[in-house]
């Protein structure tokens, strides 16, 4: 059967019109003779009775519907997103689809006009977003078929926006700062990073050792922070969508969280280059439980996912985190934990013992480097003396607060190891076991996860920083990437006579060597390690990074 655009049939019905009687004419006489009137395509069109704004969110059930089922949205000579966003949990959306038009003579959409070059359908993806972007100067209609009663409490938002659209993925991931047992310590993605002037001879300064922070942003970005336990999440059916992270996040007993910028530790100038970040210390986790989070910016653009696991229910080590001498330094450490009712240490809670050595050091260090005429004489075309400073500062502080480490499960090298106090040498078949690791990803078999530069340590273990308070409990420490100093080595000019182990020999027995480079000499080796990098968004941490 030959079917006919919507758009000729609503002309042949404006050919069809029967102009009325004239107001002066004599009434017509009520006999069942009389002929009916012949409707106009006007009433025999449905006209949307909702209308969406330009800029506007809105929410919507199945169940509650304007009748008939579509939307008008307003002409504009902009360009246009339409986004739709699936808010249910545990509810299968497949069934429900969505059609825009942008033809004002089509102003009902459906399957059967999926022919027309004016008419196309939103489908949801597997995250439950759909989206479209286009012109509309004739305006536009969406129109919504449902696909039978059994999906009529399915939720949903459409979201209409000239600036591009709102509910696609458009935040960066969150960070992982560290955990224990039942606290982990998360970042938002990175925002607003404040100038950088860099400093010019012959008032050539540097940062004070106790760095003073710029003023925090007036207008931060709404971020959330929603964690949940991963095997919750993966059986729940929740899209990955503002809306229904929400939702998931208003259940009892799952788990779940959602948590606003107003419940963080406040912003966090983490690294300058980034920017700022929202912190966030997120208390009664379950030990050795693996978890999953998001970031949610503006409520609607949802992020990746990271992973992580908090650590068993023995482990000792308590949180660090914003230290403006150390401003990235924010893992767990072998000390008591902060007086009642703290539950992590800050720079108001450690100890002056350890702080003021540490400060006196990047003083000095400071000093000794002005002594080159920075700015005036470069020493690199590609490095500064404040680059210099910058890495120093990091790798002092990775060295300074060692960071408390536990095994996964499937790691042989550490469990079970009672620890030594000459454990230490023990790191030496760190390098040999990256070789065999090497050979063996390259063989025809399945490669094997890289084990963590993990190091036991007793509670008669000597501190690798003279000045750590003593710790009560073993444990093990994750010693610092190797490339925290070889980056100080080639920021800082020669004159400093900084020097970094080698390698092949000696590097293994105090850093983890062959992650992020490949532990090789020369710059080629750069990035070429076994993982390429001190941690991923998976939550493995193979070294100290800082």
């Amino acid at each position: 059967m030959l079917m006919l655009p919507r758009s000729l049939i609503a002309l042949l019905l404006q050919a069809l019109i029967v102009l009325p009687p004239s107001t002066h004419a004599q009434p017509q006489s009520r006999s069942s003779s009389a002929t009916p009137p012949i409707p106009s395509p006007s009433s025999i069109l449905p006209r949307p009775s909702t209308r969406l704004g330009i800029n506007s969110l809105t929410p919507f059930t199945l169940s509650n519907l304007p009748s008939p089922p579509v939307f008008s949205i307003p002409a504009t000579d902009e360009s246009i997103s339409i986004t739709i966003a699936s808010c249910s949990i545990d509810v299968a959306f497949s069934s429900t689809r969505f059609f825009l038009s942008n033809e004002s003579s089509i102003p009902d959409p459906g399957p059967d006009d999926l022919e027309d070059p004016g008419v196309w359908e939103i489908a949801l993806n597997s995250t439950g977003v759909g989206e479209w972007t286009g012109p509309l100067t004739q305006g536009g209609f969406l129109s919504v078929s449902s696909g039978g009663p059994s999906g009529q409490q399915q939720t949903f938002e459409v979201a209409v926006s000239s600036t591009g659209p709102t509910h696609t993925s458009g935040a960066s991931l969150p960070l992982l700062g560290d955990t224990t047992s039942n606290i982990a310590l998360l970042f938002s993605p990175p925002f607003a990073p404040p100038p950088r002037i860099q400093p010019t001879y012959p008032n050539y300064t540097l940062p004070a050792a106790n760095l003073t922070f710029p003023p925090e942003p007036t207008d931060p970005p709404n971020y959330q922070l929603f964690i949940a336990p991963t095997s919750a999440l993966s059986s729940a059916g929740i899209p990955r969508t503002g809306c229904a992270l929400r939702a998931a996040a208003g259940g009892a007993g799952t788990g779940m969280r959602l948590l606003s910028s107003e419940q963080s530790e406040g912003m966090w100038l983490r690294d300058e280059a980034e920017g700022w970040r929202w912190q966030w210390l997120v208390q009664g986790l379950a030990p050795s439980t693996n978890y999953t989070a998001f970031a949610v910016l503006d409520g609607t653009k949802v992020s990746d996912e990271i992973m992580f696991s908090t650590k068993s229910g023995g482990f000792a080590c308590p949180l660090v985190h914003s230290l403006p001498y150390c401003p990235r330094t924010a893992y767990a450490i072998p000390m008591d934990p902060p007086p009642a009712p703290g539950i992590a240490h800050d720079a108001s809670t450690l100890p002056a013992t350890l702080t003021d050595p540490l400060l006196s050091y990047l003083t000095n260090f400071t000093t000794s480097l002005l002594t080159h005429p920075c700015g005036r004489d470069l020493y690199s075309p590609l490095v500064t003396c404040s680059d210099c400073q910058e890495a120093y500062r990091k790798w002092l502080c990775t060295v300074s607060f060692p960071r408390c480490g536990e095994p996964r499960p499937d790691d042989p090298s550490v469990a079970g190891t009672t620890p030594t106090t000459n454990s230490r040498r023990h790191s030496s078949s760190f390098l040999n076991s990256f070789r065999s690791f090497a050979s063996f990803s390259n063989s025809n078999t399945q490669p094997q996860q890289p084990l963590s530069a993990l190091l036991p340590q007793s509670t008669t273990t000597p501190p690798r920083n003279q000045f750590w308070p003593s710790f009560s409990s073993p444990y093990s420490v994750l010693l610092p990437c190797l490339e925290t100093c070889t980056a100080v080595d080639r920021a800082c000019p020669v004159m400093l006579g900084f020097k970094c182990p080698i390698p092949r020999f000696t590097a293994s027995l105090s850093y983890g060597v062959g992650f992020v480079d490949s532990g090789e000499e020369g710059e080629e080796s750069q990035g070429k390690g076994i993982v390429g990098t001190a941690s991923d968004q998976w939550g493995n941490v193979w070294c100290n990074a800082g």
